[in-house]
């Protein structure tokens, strides 16, 4: 019996079947689509965790216990995401990979759109805080599923000489999504009255999240129907496996891997969310001054991103992101400062973060994959991607909160710091255990 969706993935590799080889710059952009329509609908749901959720979803609290209960939501995402990589892997094993994408794709963006039409509290009641939480799950089982293989992909067919370059290439989809992101808000806050912008403003935004899902669909449908990512599938190379059998197999590694980006993460929602909470709540500053400098850094940040590329090639994807690690641990003890240092402070505190952010992030994905058996390297990767987002970024936006509100912002600089720590721990162990397998 043929479904629907087998049907489309057919007929979109009939479209699309060429008989030149797909080249790795051009499976690079497929993936740089995927993951900046991802982090665009990341950034739009952050950036209202901040701006629009205390007000509309918690107004019968103070602000800083509304965007508190906000993050902690915003958390759920982030825990829901193993779960829908569980669900999704199941999809495509039994009905391939254009099935998975399709209705993962079509769950994030039906829960994007859905906070669009979200009433206010004195609508519904506490009903709308069920709803958002419900929303912001869907979000993460459906980041869960988007996962394609097109960065493992990548690193397989890219030029032995220049795996660091192409193993950045997947990352400037992030600070793409930041960019407009930010920008899109900036620009209805800094145009719209607080009452408009309450009313139907923020809404535009998960709009925009929701159509550019439609392009993105398309954009990975048409890179995994390729030749070449089909026979890499059929090989067993990219084959999706049990999550039972992965973690057996591969457990401890997914494990390390997890927690080799730590820094890189935890720094991630350091720049992005947390300073943006901070200046909204604590500052007299506009928030859309705030959003232009983020967009503004973010640039910098993209340089950086490329600038790893080169780098990695030179030293080694490890090396780097252990440089990376020392680096934010020492930017750590004075970022504070930076960040409660007015327009001025904010703007280096951002600059350099994203900076930091660039090199480190550009080589974060995927460092210790290589690890992984060809059987579960497709299963173990994404199980990798989703404890590494959990554990490092997941809770850091309210972690810094809580501990900044209580204990000043020293704390969290104390926080960036242990993220740092825990990187270097693991590529340490990750180092040993490598040692030991080939005494």
């Amino acid at each position: 019996m043929t479904t629907p969706a087998s049907t489309f993935e057919r007929d979109a590799a009939q479209l699309h079947a060429r008989e030149e080889h797909v080249q790795p710059g051009e499976i690079a952009v497929g993936v740089v689509i995927g993951r900046a329509s991802e982090f665009f609908d990341f950034f739009v749901y952050a950036i209202a965790s901040v701006v629009v959720f205390p007000k509309l979803v918690f107004p019968f609290t103070d602000a800083l216990t509304g965007t508190l209960y906000s993050f902690a939501i915003f958390a759920f995402a982030f825990i829901a995401r193993p779960f829908g990589t569980a669900l999704f892997m199941t999809v495509e094993r039994h009905y391939g990979r254009g099935a998975k994408l399709t209705s993962a794709l079509f769950l994030l963006g039906t829960s994007t759109v859905a906070i669009a039409f979200l009433p206010s509290y004195e609508d519904i009641g506490a009903t709308v805080i069920w709803l958002l939480a419900a929303f912001r799950i869907g979000q993460g089982l459906a980041w869960g599923g988007t996962w394609d293989g097109l960065a493992p992909l990548l690193a397989i067919i890219a030029p032995e000489a220049r795996r660091g370059w192409y193993a950045m290439l997947p990352q400037l989809g992030a600070l793409i999504g930041l960019i407009v992101a930010s920008a899109l808000f900036a620009f209805f806050l800094g145009n719209l009255s607080a009452e408009d912008f309450f009313s139907w403003g923020w809404r535009y935004p998960f709009f925009v999240a929701f159509a550019i899902n439609v392009v993105a669909l398309f954009a990975r449908l048409r890179m995994a129907v390729t030749p070449e990512y089909v026979e890499l599938f059929e090989s067993g190379d990219l084959e999706p496996q049990r999550i039972s059998d992965t973690v057996k197999s591969e457990g401890r590694g997914v494990l390390i891997g997890a927690f080799a980006p730590l820094a890189t993460f935890a720094l991630f929602h350091m720049v992005t969310v947390f300073p943006l909470s901070w200046v909204f709540l604590f500052t007299e500053e506009r928030p859309t001054r705030f959003l232009l400098i983020e967009a503004t850094a973010a640039f910098c940040g993209l340089l950086a991103v490329f600038a790893s590329g080169m780098v990695a090639d030179r030293i080694g994807r490890r090396r780097l992101l252990g440089v990376s690690a020392v680096a934010i641990a020492v930017f750590s003890g004075f970022a504070p400062q930076l960040l409660a240092g007015g327009v001025v402070g904010e703007t280096v505190f951002m600059v350099l973060a994203f900076a930091l952010l660039g090199v480190s992030f550009g080589q974060s994905s995927g460092v210790v994959a290589s690890n992984f058996s060809p059987k579960f390297r497709y299963t173990a990767s994404a199980l990798t991607n989703d404890l590494a987002w959990l554990f490092g970024a997941g809770f850091a936006p309210l972690a810094a909160l809580l501990l900044s509100s209580h204990f000043g912002l020293l704390a969290s600089g104390a926080y960036l710091l242990s993220g740092a720590v825990c990187t270097l721990l693991a590529l340490r162990f990750n180092n040993r255990l490598e040692l030991a397998a080939s005494s």
